[in-house]
């Protein structure tokens, strides 16, 4: 039986794209969204040390460069969910969560359309989805990533 979908939060994906362990499924696809996507690309080409950009900063300058084209590619093996299937599921969730901002409302929206369970950093936990997703009835990991 097929595991369920995984949608990774920017920090997991970062992990993911640097070799990190992530406590997570084998065989289950994974996604992640636009705005997580645009987040870890941006840390990492802006690059400031902090919690989204530190892995790649922390890798041997060769395989920071390999990483960083991965990661502006995206891997096949990391899907996105379609805009004209998720825009009115986020619709839906921001009617129902109407101040939740941009990246949580899409975040939702794509757990939901895909049935996938969140794995997620604590930031991100604690975050404005910590009241949503109990409330979604959304999955969720929340993983302890360097």
């Amino acid at each position: 039986m097929p595991s369920r979908p995984l949608l990774l939060d920017d920090r997991a994906l970062v992990a993911l794209l640097v070799g990190e362990r992530l406590p997570i499924t084998r065989g289950a696809e994974r996604f992640t969204t636009t705005y997580f996507w645009f987040r870890a690309c941006r840390a990492v080409v802006v690059g400031a040390g902090g919690r989204l950009s530190g892995p790649f900063e922390r890798l041997e300058p060769g395989h920071r460069a390999a990483a960083l084209e991965h990661m502006l590619a995206l891997p096949g093996d990391v899907g996105l969910p379609e805009p004209r299937l998720i825009v009115p599921v986020m619709v839906g969730v921001q009617r129902r969560h109407p101040g939740l901002n941009v990246l949580n409302t899409e975040a939702a929206a794509a757990a939901l359309l895909l049935g996938a369970k969140m794995v997620i950093s604590p930031p991100t936990a604690q975050g404005q989805l910590e009241a949503v997703l109990p409330v979604e009835r959304i999955a969720f990991q929340t993983v302890d990533l360097p």
